[in-house]
């Protein structure tokens, strides 16, 4: 287990977003069985997930994972991390919208407590120490244990780190930037993961497989279908496919699957504490759980690192 700040979090953490959308109800609860079951305890969702749906809300994913948590009896044993500031009705980071949300977050999951609660993007017409003060608040209360910010820039993340301190108020412990073979520059170029290693703020990225394109399952001149197309496409050029195929000769060197050495190599990085991957299916969770122990020799990290050098 690693440790961000009081709390002891698996290597990898599960993504909810596809809870509702991809993986339905039976699905979901596969999931997350497997996934305990499997030594993780780490779960992120958003009460933003899954609004994108046709018919959709909102709140579906964290509806769910409160369902499990319930008839399970299993909220002592998981870590649960959640967002708030995307969702359609409820955007921003207003201390009014902040209290609503959490409420409605905390209603759905079944929890009193919060582990993590992040703020999912930075909102430019609420001064920082406004919405800073009300997650400091939520901690007083006992509402949320530990906040974090997710999608923040440098900049505003050492804007909010420098007005919390000045103000007495709680620090945020964890950033959660995208970050994956073919996706580098917001964690590096831009100075991010080098402030959170200077700062002890723990990185826990997502989309550590690249919506699916790191696993090999897409071929070059395929047509890509599925939820996920479009953000593939971005990936599906001469220079993603390079890193693939790395990525799968790795894999086949080692015996495992390419989605175990592209989540290792993010997790191996400075001041990753826990990367975060999803799955559709109970059955794609081991090469995701195999990567909090494949341990990546420094020639493989390299030959990783050199060949993703143009996603930088």
């Amino acid at each position: 287990m690693h440790r961000i700040s009081t709390l002891r979090v698996s290597p990898i953490c599960l993504g909810g977003n596809v809870f509702g959308w991809t993986a339905d109800p039976a699905n979901t609860e596969a999931i997350l069985d497997a996934f305990l079951d499997g030594g993780g305890n780490f779960i992120d969702t958003a009460d933003v997930y899954s609004a994108w749906v046709p018919g959709h809300r909102g709140g579906e994913s964290e509806s769910l994972i409160g369902g499990w948590l319930g008839h399970r009896g299993t909220r002592d044993k998981v870590v649960i991390a959640t967002k708030v500031a995307k969702h359609p009705i409820h955007r921003g980071l207003r201390p009014a919208n902040l209290k609503i949300c959490l409420d409605g977050s905390r209603r759905r999951l079944g929890t009193d407590v919060i582990d993590l609660y992040y703020a999912h993007e930075d909102d430019a017409h609420v001064p920082i120490a406004e919405w800073v003060g009300a997650f400091d608040q939520m901690i007083r209360h006992g509402s949320i244990k530990h906040w974090g910010l997710s999608n923040f820039t440098l900049a505003r993340t050492q804007e909010v780190i420098e007005v919390a301190t000045s103000e007495g108020l709680a620090l945020p412990v964890a950033v959660q930037p995208g970050y994956n073979l073919v996706h580098r520059g917001e964690v590096e170029t831009s100075g991010l993961g080098a402030y959170c290693v200077e700062q002890k703020l723990a990185l826990v990225p997502y989309y550590g497989l690249a919506s699916g394109f790191l696993t090999g399952k897409y071929a070059r001149g395929e047509q890509v279908h599925g939820a996920r197309a479009g953000r593939v496409k971005t990936y599906a050029t001469d220079e993603g496919f390079a890193v693939v195929d790395e990525v799968v000769a790795i894999a086949d060197d080692l015996g495992v699957e390419p989605a175990t050495v592209a989540l290792a190599w993010v997790r191996q990085q400075p001041g990753v504490v826990a990367p975060i991957a999803s799955v559709s299916a109970a059955d794609q969770l081991p090469a995701i759980l195999a990567a909090a122990e494949l341990k990546l020799s420094r020639s493989q990290v390299n030959r990783l690192t050199k060949v993703s050098t143009p996603f930088c």
